[in-house]
């Protein structure tokens, strides 16, 4: 035990103590011959009175000696403990202290997850993934760490679609469309498929009973109206029903069918570029109300129900505008328009769910740029590489391109309907979302894995490719699981 151990554990002891058996010293024991002194009573009884007192401190300086020991013995395997799981569990340790090892060891193994430092720690040992801003509950790191090392199941139980197209030649039109199939899929196995021959299928959706089928009609010249389509397909295949939406439009095309809780559509469309539209349909296909409102030259790209409403999203690539959202009522009528914006960057929408009672956006952030010829998302890059002469490497630019973007998932607050931040994952763009049949919402995050510089393409000017990491949350917002799928998606800017 070194020194300063010792000293403290000394200065622990009463001073008075210490005092007199420091004085017993100087007035008691034997004299320069070696005789014992010869004292009165009366000193003799003080005398006396001394040495049990200083027979006392030492006794209490090895008692704590002793426990000085133990309590250092102790520490030092608790701290061999918690190093040990740390290496067990592929935990890094950089940058903690002894304290803090330990702290997060007994946070981890009591399953409480209330220690300041457990998240960081956790985050580094699941790829991807990165506290929500406002703090993780303890639930949500505990169902993290229980997954850390455990793959999601697969989707081969979950139903997927696939769309095909079949033409025919004619002699004055040259080739024609004859049929766009729809095919169902589960486990990679065909289940049936659905052919529409007055319509190119541009989307569907999920319905009580099958699926609402949406698309448009060919059209061979500008004078000819294009009109939006749509249609119902039971769970076996069968077209029910399909039909135009005759709005009056030269042209018109569906953005999103969504189902109210009473079992009818609502359809939201965009009439000749200028109008944003709603209408409701039963499942007989039957028209119950129709409104539209002007909003310009916006195109509607995403939809949800919110509350007793519904949210869209409006946008336009050549103003730069990503993020500004519709409320509809019911009705149709527009009750509120904003626009989603940060302090220090811009986010680009690019999907949103219902799920839970509530409306999650799926989104990306870039810090404001500077704008060179509409490419406002990588203008700052591209001065980077203008500046260091139109030469960098991929392993130079492919940080400088994650450090660029941070995926975000945005939730709507059904009352106020204004987003606010919910799970933020640095290097990364927010990719689709998907409500699956057992009750979870998987969001699929797009971390950017390789970037390089294209002057040559006149498509883009940065490529690259990202991994695809999938984040799943239960009903309440609880991240319960999160996985490398595997899969890689294009980046091209």
């Amino acid at each position: 035990m070194n020194k300063e151990k010792i000293s403290q554990i000394i200065g622990q002891i009463d001073a008075r103590y210490i005092d007199e058996a420091a004085l017993s010293g100087a007035e008691g024991g034997e004299n320069r011959l070696g005789a014992p002194s010869v004292l009165p009573k009366r000193a003799e009884k003080g005398a006396n009175r001394t040495r049990r007192i200083a027979a006392a401190a030492c006794l209490a300086l090895v008692l704590a000696l002793g426990s000085a020991t133990y309590a250092y013995a102790a520490e030092a395997e608790a701290y061999r403990t918690a190093v040990e799981f740390f290496e067990e569990n592929g935990l890094p340790t950089e940058g903690l202290s002894r304290t803090e090892i330990k702290a997060v060891y007994r946070d981890i193994a009591t399953r409480r997850f209330v220690y300041s430092k457990t998240p960081e720690v956790i985050r580094q040992v699941v790829p991807g993934w990165e506290i929500r801003q406002e703090g993780s509950t303890p639930e949500e790191l505990a169902a993290l760490w229980e997954r850390k090392d455990r793959e999601e199941p697969g989707e081969g139980v979950e139903l997927t679609y696939r769309r095909d197209y079949r033409y025919r030649h004619t002699e004055r039109q040259g080739e024609v469309l004859e049929a766009c199939i729809l095919e169902c899929l589960r486990d990679g196995e065909s289940l049936w498929t659905a052919e529409f021959t007055h319509f190119y299928l541009d989307g569907y959706a999920q319905v009580s009973g099958g699926l609402a089928v949406w698309g448009w009609n060919e059209t061979r010249s500008s004078g000819e109206r294009t009109y939006a389509w749509l249609a119902y397909v039971d769970e076996g295949g069968n077209i029910l029903w399909e039909q135009p939406l005759t709005h009056g439009f030269q042209m018109e095309y569906i953005a999103s069918v969504l189902q109210n809780e009473d079992g009818t559509w609502a359809v939201i469309s965009r009439g000749d570029l200028n109008f944003l539209c709603l209408s409701a349909y039963d499942g007989e296909g039957r028209e119950l109300r129709f409104r539209q409102t002007e909003v310009g030259n916006l195109g509607v790209w995403n939809a949800a129900r919110l509350g007793d409403g519904y949210i869209v999203q409006l946008g336009s690539w050549n103003t730069g505008d990503y993020a500004h959202l519709y409320r509809l009522d019911r009705e149709g009528n527009v009750i509120d328009d904003y626009a989603y914006e940060g302090e220090d960057c811009v986010y680009h929408l690019v999907d949103m769910a219902e799920f839970g009672g509530q409306v999650y956006l799926s989104a990306y952030a870039v810090p404001p740029q500077h704008d060179e010829g509409g490419r406002d998302e990588i203008g700052n890059i591209l001065d980077y590489v203008i500046s260091h002469g139109w030469k960098v490497s991929e392993e130079e630019l492919t940080p400088i391109v994650r450090e660029n973007y941070t995926a975000v998932l945005l939730l709507c607050d059904p009352e106020g309907g204004v987003p606010q931040t919910f799970y933020s994952v640095s290097g990364s763009l927010g990719g689709r979302l998907k409500v699956r049949e057992t009750d979870a919402l998987e969001w699929d995050v797009e971390s950017v894995a390789s970037a390089y510089f294209s002057p040559a393409t006149s498509a883009f000017s940065i490529g690259g490719s990202c991994r695809v990491y999938r984040y799943v949350f239960d009903a309440s917002g609880v991240l319960t699981g999160q996985t490398d799928t595997g899969e890689t998606a294009p980046y091209y800017r």
